[in-house]
């Protein structure tokens, strides 16, 4: 991925298929998100490398080329942290991936075909740390995205860390180490269930003492493999580890078959009151071997 530092500033340049109005709605579509601003068609986001905490800000400097600035004097004057930065701003918009066989594929798909010409230039937007991937799927089991939304909310501005900038406060997830040294009581007055506590803290533990990582699951190059890994785990079966396997892994296959808002959009999209049958959405996914995360996503985009 081509970029220049000019300036004070970065200059990031997009592939062909990437459309940074369509993930700039698709990041709009909760007012209570609590980890990024979106501001003058712009996104504010603080970021943690290493040590510091940067404040950066993404907008479209012309077609196919996404300005990243500095805010608050965070610029690191390290040129490899600043890489790391352009290396996150990649990750989370998932500028490496090759999206143009995923669309050749939906573009001749009934169940796609509508989907990919109304969100065209949209990414999977990612979740690039672990533990914030895992605790998110876990926070929203078995609630709307709504209150999902409100649980992370309290969680963060509990136990996560923060700047300020401009009289807003700018968020960072909290970390497996700050999650893995709390009590069950600790995260029970956050008002989500004992369950949900007991899970982010056990994956939390494990996250920080080294026995679950990225890079573990990415070397098993098998989605079928990460999944078990992951629903090893107490408290992730495997709608949140496909989840989690899509948003931060980047597996292109992970498929979350069971998730409610898919049943929900194929309904949307086929115009039916019932719900598919786990062995009609296997009939319709056959096309969609090997992007079955892209075509999920951008199903879910009709709801969310």
């Amino acid at each position: 991925m081509l970029w220049e530092e000019k300036e004070e500033v970065i200059l990031l340049n997009t592939p062909a298929e990437f459309s940074f109005m369509q993930n700039l709605n698709y990041l709009s579509r909760s007012t209570n998100e609590c980890l990024f601003r979106i501001h003058d068609n712009k996104i504010r986001k603080a970021i943690t490398i290493d040590e510091y905490i940067i404040l950066v800000e993404i907008g479209e400097q012309a077609e196919h080329t996404l300005l990243i600035e500095f805010l608050g004097n965070t610029r690191p004057s390290s040129k490899r942290v600043r890489e790391q930065v352009v290396a996150y701003i990649i990750e989370w918009f998932d500028l490496e991936t090759n999206i143009s066989p995923f669309y050749e594929m939906a573009t001749k798909d009934s169940m796609l075909n509508e989907a990919v010409l109304q969100f065209k230039g949209l990414r999977i937007m990612g979740i690039p740390d672990l533990f914030e991937a895992i605790a998110w799927g876990v926070l929203g089991q078995q609630i709307n995205l709504t209150y999902a939304y409100t649980l992370k909310r309290r969680l963060v501005e509990k136990f996560g860390h923060s700047m300020e900038f401009e009289g807003e406060m700018y968020w960072l997830f909290p970390t497996a180490r700050d999650l893995a040294k709390l009590t069950v009581e600790e995260l029970v007055e956050l008002k989500m269930t004992v369950k949900k506590c007991e899970y982010l803290i056990d994956v939390a533990t494990q996250i920080d003492r080294g026995l679950l990582t990225k890079e573990m699951l990415l070397e098993t190059n098998d989605v079928k493999k990460a999944e078990k890994i992951l629903t090893k785990i107490r408290g992730i079966g495997p709608w949140t580890a496909n989840y989690v396997l899509m948003r931060c892994l980047r597996f292109p296959d992970a498929f979350p078959i069971d998730d409610v808002g898919l049943h929900n959009a194929i309904k949307h999209v086929i115009g039916s009151d019932q719900k598919p049958t786990k062995d009609v959405i296997q009939q319709l996914a056959l096309p969609w071997k090997g992007w079955e995360a892209y075509a999920t996503f951008y199903l879910w985009r009709f709801l969310y």
